[in-house]
């Protein structure tokens, strides 16, 4: 347990972060799974629509820190490959 001011609000900036962090990421992943399935069901209207806002929430994340951006980059050409080859 922290027994400094400054180590007590590290602790709650850090809770913070976390949670806003982490529903990111849900959304993140609700959306990328939304996109797979439109690939799989070969509807490439939805899946270039989706697209779109898939890489926009990937740039996002990787501004903020929340994922990294080489990370972002190689998921969004995954992506970006599986709705080119519909």
């Amino acid at each position: 347990m922290a027994h400094h001011k400054s180590a007590k609000k590290r602790i709650r900036q850090t809770v913070t972060k976390t949670l806003r962090n982490r529903v990111q990421r849900s959304q993140n992943r609700t959306i990328v799974k939304a996109l797979r399935s439109a690939v799989s069901e070969k509807n490439k209207e939805l899946a270039t629509e989706l697209l779109t806002k898939a890489q926009s929430n990937l740039a996002s994340l990787a501004k903020k820190g929340v994922i990294k951006a080489r990370s972002a980059a190689t998921k969004t050409a995954k992506l970006a490959k599986a709705v080119n080859s519909l």
